[in-house]
């Protein structure tokens, strides 16, 4: 792990990969902090940082006493999470961008059919 990214990020996005996978089904019980924290040879804190952001965002919580599990509709979340985010990255500068060509939305329609279909 090292793209970059602070290690706390890099943990989390592993396990919203792991859900969106289907790797860690709803209700599934996650790594405890202290395995994460050894597997990635870390400072259980990091480790924490990581998780508290998924659980911030819903997609994680606490069953005290027990550990962390994946909530219900947490790919679901996930799923809207990263479309929304490829839409604002990729889908809207690519309309721009045809907008400024005179494009019309069934030429680049076809044009991203045609992509598609490689």
């Amino acid at each position: 792990m090292d793209d970059g990214q602070p290690i706390f990020l890099q943990i989390a996005q592993q396990l919203e990969g792991e859900i969106l996978d289907g790797s860690l089904g709803e209700e599934t019980q996650v790594p405890s902090i202290n395995a994460l924290a050894a597997f990635h040879r870390i400072n259980p804190a990091t480790a924490l940082k990581g998780v508290n952001l998924l659980v911030d965002a819903g997609v994680l919580y606490k069953r005290r006493g027990i550990g962390m599990f994946v909530a219900e509709g947490a790919r679901a979340r996930l799923l809207d999470q990263r479309r929304s985010e490829f839409a604002d990255a990729h889908v809207r500068p690519l309309v721009d961008r045809a907008r400024g060509l005179g494009l019309t939305s069934s030429e680049l329609t076809d044009m991203i059919a045609k992509e598609m279909n490689r």
